[in-house]
């Protein structure tokens, strides 16, 4: 009987651990920490050990084997603490053809040193699996009413929806999607990412081998790379925001470790990297291929930056950022739960740009713009527009993703759809 915690909420992942679970030995589920994996797990868990609790890290350091039992799957949470466990639980799996034995969990991937300790890769053995923070659909303020499944397939019905405030969208975005940060009053909805960021400076950013990195440098990229949430930005651009806090001496410092502070936040999880879609759009060359920058999920941009709801109102255009973060982390989501791919376009020559390209495992793909209010649409259509009469691969749909909108609508001209992000799930 599974190990299930009270009050756990599904997630979308839950139905692909159960797919991959009958197929591989192991499964390891890795994101972000507070993100659930360690709840979802124990929903398909018989066992569990944790690896933060001192004995038992220090019995697996003697000899993994020492922590395997016979109630499988056995969970194994934060097992990057130690690295040797992965060799044993591959070697574990290939005792019998028995599957999923093991999940194993972790917040952190290894680095170069840790990474030494193993000398088999787990291929055809164990999975990996990414996990993210929670999508509006998996908190409940998503109705479902449309699914990416729907249009991809000309089955979308429309209608009328309830319209959500700007307020609440505002909301959402600063509550992120933390399962511990569903329940609670408004007023306290900014703590949980205010305490992640804090915990970041003041603890994770040293737990590799003891390595020593400047809070104070970490913090200005951290608001760097918040106030560029969403956007196309290269190390440069971080640079040059936080010369003028900086020294000359200091300034020639950052341009030498501010990859190795980057490398550092992808470790832990907390930015995710939108690459750039190609295909033949005119001409190859005029593609752009710079990734679009992300934290884990928004919520972290609004506590680096101090935003609350009432700040976000006040200020639209970092509102219609932080929206298209929102919306591109449930898409995320959705199409991790598909088996399929995000990304984004840009035309270098001309500056046509689309916001995401949602690919799919057979190869198709439809093609998002994304409005926090109806004052958006007319230029998405034509941005839309555009991008189909110059592909020579047509996208399978074309869809507008808003916020602020009352309706489910298809473009009787262009066959876009009109989709709030309230009503959508994979």
């Amino acid at each position: 009987m599974a190990l299930t915690k009270k009050n756990y909420k599904l997630r979308l992942i839950d139905e692909k651990i159960d797919r991959y679970i009958k197929v591989f030995g192991a499964l390891c589920i890795e994101g972000p920490k507070w993100c659930g994996k360690t709840w979802t797990s124990l929903n398909h868990a018989e066992s569990v050990t944790y690896l933060t609790e001192k004995d038992i890290r220090n019995l697996a350091e003697t000899n993994p084997k020492y922590i395997f039992n016979k109630l499988r799957p056995q969970l194994i949470d934060e097992w990057q603490l130690v690295p040797e466990i992965w060799d044993a639980v591959r070697h574990e799996c290939d005792e019998d053809n028995q599957k999923g034995k093991f999940i194993l969990t972790g917040s952190t991937t290894l680095n170069n040193e840790e990474s030494k300790k193993i000398f088999h890769s787990g291929a055809g053995r164990i999975a990996r699996l990414k996990m993210y923070t929670m999508s509006l659909y998996e908190t409940g303020d998503s109705t479902g009413d449309v699914s990416i499944t729907d249009m991809l397939n000309s089955n979308v019905k429309c209608g009328y929806i309830k319209k959500i405030e700007l307020d609440k969208i505002a909301e959402y975005i600063i509550r992120g999607g933390w399962p511990a940060n569903n329940d609670k009053d408004i007023q306290d909805i900014g703590l949980i990412p205010n305490s992640y960021i804090e915990s970041l400076l003041s603890k994770d950013i040293n737990e590799d081998n003891g390595k020593q990195r400047d809070r104070n440098k970490m913090k200005m990229i951290l608001r760097s790379l918040a106030r560029n949430e969403s956007t196309l930005v290269g190390s440069k651009t971080i640079v040059k925001d936080i010369e003028d806090y900086e020294n000359d001496d200091e300034l020639i410092k950052s341009r030498t470790t501010i990859m190795d502070y980057i490398a550092c936040l992808d470790r832990l999880h907390l930015i995710e990297n939108q690459d750039a879609f190609s295909l033949n759009y005119r001409s190859s060359s005029r593609v752009g291929k710079v990734a679009k920058r992300h934290f884990i999920d928004p919520s972290l941009a609004c506590a680096c930056l101090d935003l609350t709801v009432q700040k976000l109102l006040y200020d639209f255009n970092t509102f219609g950022l932080l929206f298209e973060a929102l919306v591109e982390r449930d898409l995320r989501i959705y199409m991790d739960y598909l088996d399929g791919k995000l990304y984004h376009f840009r035309d270098n020559i001309s500056g046509d740009e689309i916001d995401s390209i949602l690919e799919f495992k057979d190869g198709e793909y439809g093609a998002v713009e994304i409005k926090l209010t109806s004052k958006g649409i007319e230029d998405a259509k034509k941005s839309l527009t555009t991008f189909y009469n110059n592909v020579e691969k047509k996208p399978k749909f074309m869809c507008i993703i808003v916020g602020h909108y009352e309706a489910v609508v298809q473009d009787p001209q262009t066959g876009i759809y009109i989709v709030p992000i309230t009503s959508l799930k994979p």
